[in-house]
């Protein structure tokens, strides 16, 4: 099974055209999909997490 595609933070913003600061007041309040911090301090968020989120939130964009 392959492992699921990860996105890196400046993918996610430009594909649902967020700003960084932005989406972090929307990570502060619970309302951002989770992100995945890598051993490496980078963060990556999973494609099926970024999509489950865009379906759920579809009126908003």
């Amino acid at each position: 099974m392959a492992r699921p595609q990860m996105l890196k933070l400046p993918e996610v913003l430009e594909e649902i055209n967020m700003s960084r600061a932005a989406f972090y007041r929307m990570r502060a309040r619970g309302q951002a999909p989770q992100l995945v911090k890598l051993p490496n301090g980078h963060l990556r968020m999973r494609r099926t997490d970024l999509d489950e989120w865009l379906s759920g939130n579809a009126a908003a964009y």
